[in-house]
């Protein structure tokens, strides 16, 4: 499945990329496969997704939890807070 996929914050500086676009395979349905994906492909994303219970994630702009099908398009950020 082709996806782009943006990272933020902390997650963006230990991937070392903003964004990219990947070819995940056709077991990775979900967001928690392809944080698991994305843990298991290099040391950067092993890294990044070290606590993949803090990875949270938006397809399309809207929220997504871990069991959420993947779409066209990734968001992957740290959790936030607001004032």
């Amino acid at each position: 499945m082709a996806l782009h996929i943006s990272y933020f914050s902390w997650v963006r500086e230990r991937m070392g990329v903003a964004e990219e676009r990947v070819d995940a395979p056709v077991d990775v349905t979900t967001v928690g496969d392809l944080v698991r994906w994305l843990a298991a492909r290099d040391e950067r994303g092993a890294f990044a997704f070290a606590e993949p219970g803090r990875i949270r994630a938006a397809i399309g702009g809207a929220m997504a939890g871990s069991e959420a099908l993947l779409g066209d398009e990734v968001a992957l950020f740290p959790p936030v807070t607001g004032g």
